[in-house]
């Protein structure tokens, strides 16, 4: 899709110099409206690109479908304008026979902005969505080693990024051998994640239970929910993790890492799964495989 990016005259001031004008490249934001049987859930601000990825990510973070063989179709409106204009920015998801569409008493207008999905949720409670995909007994262990290469690894992916320098991106790392799965950008962190999970639903590896999320910037609440019900783990992070992501992770039994910068981290919870001397690990595994 050839609107991820736009160019735009801008004029660079900088004190004590002459300014300079030039073109510039931005980051597109366009909304995306996402129906369910032809009905609006949702519409989000977001970077073109990976609609349907987005769409069947965004259905399993919110309890809609949770495997890929409940995903039926997902298709472009056509004549989405009233003038018959077809913008790619409305997509319509068809679910298989018998999956049952999103309950109507738990509408909650729907509409997210790119730097806060949770926007229009009626309250807190209602995203403490249940997952079908529990992490608590993850067996995953990860060394700091490992964890500290991981920022640098979701830079080089950022192709946007790059040129723009404002977008959000998401990366999935499986915990063992270190491969990484998949990387999503957007303008929107959430959507970032929506689009890895909505590529592991159409790969059919869900629930994905042993590997890693990497997300630029901070840790919210609503990534946490949304990595619970892909049955990731462990997330990690840039930046700071919210209280409330902190309180939700601790119940569920996830990983939370944040500050993850140069050689050091912090983790918030689920601290078991670092194995932060590999040595003393490998001998007591040996120790119990003994007994």
């Amino acid at each position: 899709m050839g609107r991820i990016t736009a160019r735009r005259r801008i004029t660079r001031i900088t004190v004590g110099r002459a300014p300079q004008t030039r073109e510039d490249v931005l980051a597109v934001e366009e909304p995306l409206e996402i129906r369910v049987a032809g009905t609006a859930l949702s519409i989000t601000m977001r970077t073109p690109g990976h609609d349907f990825d987005l769409a069947a990510g965004f259905l399993v973070s919110e309890g809609v479908i949770s495997r890929g063989d409940q995903l039926g179709a997902i298709r472009y409106c056509a004549g989405a304008t009233a003038d018959g204009e077809n913008t790619y920015n409305v997509l319509d998801v068809t679910l298989t026979t018998g999956v049952p569409l999103p309950d109507p008493s738990l509408e909650r207008n729907f509409y997210m902005t790119s730097s806060c999905g949770l926007c229009g949720k009626a309250s807190i409670d209602a995203v403490r969505t249940l997952s079908c995909y529990p992490v608590t007994h993850d067996h995953l262990r990860v060394t700091p080693e490992f964890l500290v290469g991981l920022p640098e690894r979701l830079r080089a992916g950022q192709d946007v990024f790059e040129k723009t320098g404002g977008l959000h991106a998401a990366a999935l790392f499986d915990g063992v051998t270190g491969e990484l799965l998949v990387l999503r950008e957007d303008v929107g962190r959430h959507n970032a994640v929506d689009k890895v999970i909505g590529w592991a639903v159409k790969e059919d590896r869900l629930p994905l239970a042993g590997t890693v999320l990497m997300v630029s910037g901070r840790a919210s609440f609503e990534l946490t929910q949304k990595a619970s019900m892909a049955g990731i783990p462990v997330m990690a992070a840039v930046s700071a993790p919210s209280s409330l992501a902190i309180e939700l992770a601790s119940e569920l039994g996830l990983t939370v890492i944040g500050f993850l910068r140069g050689d050091s981290m912090v983790v918030y919870s689920g601290e078991e799964r670092i194995i932060a001397d590999p040595e003393n690990e490998a001998s007591t595994r040996r120790a119990v495989a003994a007994q």
